[in-house]
């Protein structure tokens, strides 16, 4: 390794920007990809979630389901931490609303993305460095084996390390659920009201690698959350038992309902053989913000990421003034 600095982040002192109620003006994470600059969590946000590992509720691990691996904190951050995080979260983040097309046989579909999403994050064979004398904006991505800078034509969309106020919730869910799991990316979903869902997918795409760990943390309104088998084949073997087995897969999802602060942890064969979703809650004009945490390992992950939850479009920003996300210049 050369003599630079290995940083997910760099707080930039003294900022004018972000003032929550009386604290004193906050620090905030720069970086020339992102719009603004994001502010850091207040003490009075970062200090108790430094210690919740240690205080927190003890998991249920849920298996009972064949191929099904999960850990259920319920919750993993208490109900008012996590309140005043869904607050700070959703005023700092910047969001986006993406649309992308693609093709179904020869007839190209348009898609727009029914909830706000934002990425932060680099695959495996990268990392974010800087001179210590550097201006801060002026990181650089580099090989992680060589140290080389990453050639401009290395990604499809320039990534972006994470900001404080994610790093530290990052090292508070791999300090909470102790597997030795290190995670790489970070993904928000903003869902701003009852009407915005995400349907039925899985994570089990070949840049996670084999039997990918998701962790799922939930902040503002709860939602359902819902588990179904993936389908089990006709021209499946059948043993003793397994018929009973796959009728009892075949039946209603499971069904989650995630509170204010709940952690839940997908592992094992889980992403392989099951998959989840975020119906819509009609009536409901709460928001939710979702962030989950995952570990790329090679490029076309960190392409996938931004093509899905960053792509081309405006930035979105939250209003207080106006109670809802506004597109803005930066």
């Amino acid at each position: 390794m050369s003599k630079r600095i290995q940083s997910f982040f760099t707080p930039i002192p003294n900022s004018k920007r972000h003032k929550l109620t009386d604290e004193a003006p906050l620090t905030t994470s720069r970086h020339a990809t992102y719009p603004f600059p994001i502010a850091d969590l207040p003490s009075r946000i970062a200090k108790p979630l430094a210690n919740v590992a240690s205080n927190k509720t003890p998991p249920k691990q849920i298996a009972n389901k064949p191929h099904l691996d999960l850990l259920y904190f319920q919750p993993l951050i208490p109900a008012p931490l996590a309140r005043d995080l869904f607050q700070v979260l959703r005023d700092e983040l910047p969001f986006y609303r993406v649309a992308y097309t693609i093709c179904r046989g020869a007839t190209p579909t348009q898609i727009a993305t029914p909830r706000y999403t934002t990425v932060f994050g680099v695959d495996d064979t990268a990392q974010f460095v800087a001179d210590p004398d550097a201006d801060p904006v002026s990181q650089v991505l580099v090989n992680r084996t060589s140290d080389r800078p990453i050639p401009s034509t290395q990604y499809q969309r320039t990534p972006r390390p994470l900001p404080a106020c994610l790093n530290a919730l990052r090292q508070c869910v791999e300090a909470a659920t102790s597997d030795a799991t290190r995670y790489n990316f970070c993904l928000v979903n903003y869902y701003a009201s009852g009407d915005d869902s995400i349907a039925y997918h899985s994570d089990d795409e070949r840049f996670l690698g084999a039997n990918p760990t998701i962790a799922s943390l939930s902040l503002g309104a709860s939602r359902d959350f819902l588990l179904k088998h993936k389908p089990v084949g006709a021209q499946m073997q059948r043993k003793q038992g397994e018929e009973e087995q796959q009728e009892d897969l075949e039946g209603p999802p499971l069904k989650f309902q995630l509170a204010p602060g709940d952690l839940l942890v997908m592992r094992g064969e889980t992403q392989a053989n099951w998959l989840h979703s975020i119906p819509k809650r009609r009536g409901s004009q709460q928001g939710r913000i979702n962030i989950t945490f995952r570990r790329a390992v090679v490029p076309a992950g960190t392409d996938n990421y931004y093509r899905y939850n960053v792509g081309d479009g405006p930035v979105y920003r939250w209003s207080r003034e106006a109670g809802e996300m506004r597109k803005t210049e930066g």
